[in-house]
């Protein structure tokens, strides 16, 4: 299993996200807004999305915090 956090600076819930995964013990990575992705890359890769974070699992699109959250409740 693979997930990807597309983030960016002081985005309280990418901090959410990525606190989560740790407490789980799970690797993730983690792609930083300018660092590593354009906003012109993510509005092409992600269409409508217009939150952050995004978060992937396995290359498909799962959602943000919330919805990563209500996953791992039956993980």
């Amino acid at each position: 299993m693979t997930i990807e956090i597309y983030s960016k600076d002081n985005c309280p819930y990418c901090d959410k996200a990525k606190k989560l995964l740790e407490m789980r013990k799970m690797e993730f990575i983690e792609y930083k807004l300018d660092k590593d992705f354009s906003r012109d890359e993510i509005l092409e890769w992600f269409p409508g999305v217009k939150t952050f974070p995004i978060i992937t699992l396995d290359k498909r699109y799962i959602g943000g915090y919330n919805e990563l959250y209500d996953l791992l409740l039956t993980y």
